[in-house]
């Protein structure tokens, strides 16, 4: 059987590795179908391993110093993934040099922001220059290529689950991703549903980018992502990421997900040391895990687990929340990065079976 060739990419982080903004960079790290990452440009950390940098597990992917030590090292490189998601989808300045290498250097830029490298003049014409492509994948889809609320999701049978958070950068996408995977490995025909740019660069099919799409269209986006999926893999549960948070003040989401994308059933992100909606006092407290799975309840959606994101916490810590929220909320409760996810099978294999 013959294996597909992935495009060889590095990834740009530089200075920003260790920090929540680099949240697309760490799921890359992580895995994709979509691109072999061979490198992460990060002058702070260079001469390490990413996935050391990332979690402490070695994953062969080296952090270099610039574009031009990725090149003398590595042969082959095509792409440069922009690896971070900032507020508002800024680009930092000091990047711009840096990508400017890359293109001079024949190597494609593929951007996860808000501020477009194809919208940039100086950076067009160096691109076509040079003849690399600059890919924006936060860029709207064209109107005829937007599809409205139907509610055809309430013919379909196959379970569809939200993942979803008490916050921002919780982890979503990597429990979703994770919880997909252990569906396969026990014959579990499971698919995701992205809804981030991340999502897509980790080699996503079914899905679209939330934050780039008109409002009006959100809801059938979602539809049409989740039916169209069901249609064409035939699966038998599927598992939608979700963002930012139901009460995060500066972008509340994921009531789309439990109306329109009637996902009855949820699996609960939450960070138990993170006291503040994006670590920012005055953006408010994050509110209760009893509070959130009763806001839930009221939507006519179950939450069926909880994950924790371990952030600040010793492994003592961790497995002390484990103990609390499984006695206190009576769901089984998640370590994914520390234990798997495999605890939540039988309860798929069970919403499958109704």
């Amino acid at each position: 059987m013959r294996t597909e060739v992935k495009p060889k990419a590095i990834v740009l982080t530089d200075g920003l590795l260790q920090t929540a903004d680099a949240k697309t960079a760490h799921g890359l790290i992580r895995g994709t179908e979509r691109y072999e990452i061979v490198g992460v440009i990060d002058s702070q950390f260079a001469g390490q391993d990413a996935g050391e940098v990332l979690d402490g597990i070695h994953r062969n992917i080296p952090v270099l110093v610039s574009v031009e030590a990725a090149i003398q090292s590595i042969p082959g490189i095509q792409f440069c993934i922009i690896g971070i998601a900032t507020v508002g989808g800024k680009l930092p300045v000091h990047f711009m040099p840096i990508i400017i290498s890359c293109i001079q250097n024949k190597i494609s830029m593929v951007n996860g922001l808000h501020d477009f490298l194809s919208g940039m003049p100086e950076l067009t014409a160096m691109a076509n220059q040079y003849g690399v492509t600059l890919t924006d994948v936060r860029k709207s889809k064209e109107r005829k290529d937007l599809h409205f609320w139907t509610g055809d999701i309430f013919k379909l049978k196959a379970p569809v689950i939200a993942v979803i958070g008490t916050d921002c950068a919780l982890g979503k996408r990597t429990t979703c991703r994770m919880i997909k995977q252990a569906c396969i490995k026990e014959g579990i025909n499971a698919q995701m549903i992205y809804t981030g740019q991340t999502g897509w660069l980790q080699g996503g099919q079914y899905g679209f980018i939330f934050d780039s799409t008109l409002n009006d269209f959100i809801s059938g986006e979602l539809e049409h992502a989740i039916i169209t999926c069901a249609t064409e893999t035939d699966a038998e549960v599927l598992l939608v990421e979700g963002q930012s948070a139901l009460r995060n003040p500066s972008g509340p989401c994921g009531s789309e997900l439990l109306v329109s994308g009637n996902a009855k059933n949820v699996i609960l992100v939450h960070a138990p040391k993170r006291k503040y909606y994006d670590e920012i006092p005055a953006w408010g407290p994050i509110h209760s895990l009893p509070s959130e799975i009763e806001l839930i309840k009221l939507y006519g959606s179950t939450v069926i687990a909880v994950a924790i994101n371990t952030e600040h916490c010793t492994t003592e810590e961790a497995l002390a929340f484990q103990s609390q929220y499984e006695t206190e909320l009576q769901l089984p409760v998640l370590l994914p990065l520390q234990q798997g996810v495999e605890k939540i099978i039988s309860i798929i294999k069970t919403l499958i079976k109704n």
